[in-house]
């Protein structure tokens, strides 16, 4: 008998002068990029509290605290990696991940399948099982506006009963 379990992630970021922007682990060129104290890879981000949520391990700010020096400008596809970590201590194998950007610019369809590619990779699943997407809000709220950007993330895993 096997174990679905789902989980919801969401991570917003403002957007500064003088940082790049990386968004599933793709450096894309911009006048801005995200504030935080990794990468601040918000899609990343989203992905990793969605997949902790499903296994019930708590939330990134509990694994990697932002009161921590050794996550400073970290990489979030190396925290991905720490967390893939976590769910095969648990028992748990990734499924599926549905994800959505949303910021009013850059565009960034040119970028999304090596965004799935890199998400993929570090959760050692097939890229068929990762989705990236993004949207505008119409220039409404603060991702509308361009001050920020924000992700959700819903991921699907499995585990078998013993």
């Amino acid at each position: 008998m096997t174990n679905l379990r789902i989980g919801h992630g969401y991570d917003v970021h403002r957007l500064t002068e003088g940082r790049a922007l990386i968004l599933g682990g793709v450096t894309i060129p911009y006048e801005k990029g995200l504030l935080g104290h990794s990468d601040a890879d918000v899609l990343t981000h989203a992905v990793m509290d969605a997949l902790l949520g499903a296994a019930a391990l708590g939330d990134i700010g509990k694994l990697f605290p932002d009161s921590a020096d050794e996550f400073a400008g970290i990489s979030s596809l190396e925290l991905l990696r720490r967390v893939k970590l976590h769910l095969a201590a648990a028992g748990y194998d990734v499924v599926n991940i549905d994800a959505t950007i949303l910021a009013q610019a850059p565009k960034l369809a040119p970028y999304r399948e090596q965004m799935r590619s890199n998400i993929a990779r570090e959760l050692q699943i097939d890229v068929s099982r990762v989705s990236v997407k993004a949207t505008t809000e119409e220039h409404l709220g603060f991702t509308g506006s361009g001050e920020g950007m924000a992700a959700h993330a819903i991921a699907l895993l499995e585990r078998a009963d013993n």
